[in-house]
């Protein structure tokens, strides 16, 4: 539950710079190796979501791309891109807060993971502290929503 805390927190520093609030920890012998929030709009680019932050940061932190004894915690179920990466990554174990509806490639809408044709399996675990995930993204529409009405009547 403590990584699952420290991604919680990741998130909340993406909702505090209007990013979708996703956060991210790679977990490696115990230990926080890396860790990562949504940045996209900040960083105009698609690439910057929480997970690929994490994971680009601990391949470093161990200079291997091979990321075989890691978990991975993540507010937010992982969309294709990053369920990719997951696996090109050699990561063992993914652990999420809540599902995503509307990308999620670990049970929502697609699994990547249970593909029988791809040489690497990952365990998942979903549903780890998913109220304060779910709370925290809903917030974050909410207060979207409530920005784009105040800016359509100001027009």
């Amino acid at each position: 539950m403590i990584y699952m805390t420290q991604a919680l927190k990741n998130a909340k520093k993406a909702f505090k710079i209007n990013e979708i609030p996703v956060g991210c920890v790679v977990v490696r012998e115990n230990k926080i190796i890396s860790q990562g929030y949504n940045q996209r709009n900040k960083k105009n680019n698609v690439l910057y979501h929480a997970e690929m932050i994490a994971i680009n940061k601990a391949c470093k932190k161990i200079n291997d791309w091979r990321l075989e004894n890691c978990i991975l915690y993540s507010t937010l179920e992982p969309c294709a891109m990053c369920a990719g990466a997951i696996l090109q990554a050699r990561i063992k174990k993914i652990i999420f807060g809540c599902y995503n509806h509307k990308f999620g490639c670990a049970g929502s809408v697609i699994n990547l993971f249970e593909q029988e044709k791809f040489n690497h399996k990952v365990e998942i675990i979903s549903g780890l502290m998913q109220n304060e995930c779910e709370c925290l993204l809903k917030n974050f529409f909410m207060m979207l929503r409530k920005t784009k009405k105040i800016e359509q009547k100001e027009i």
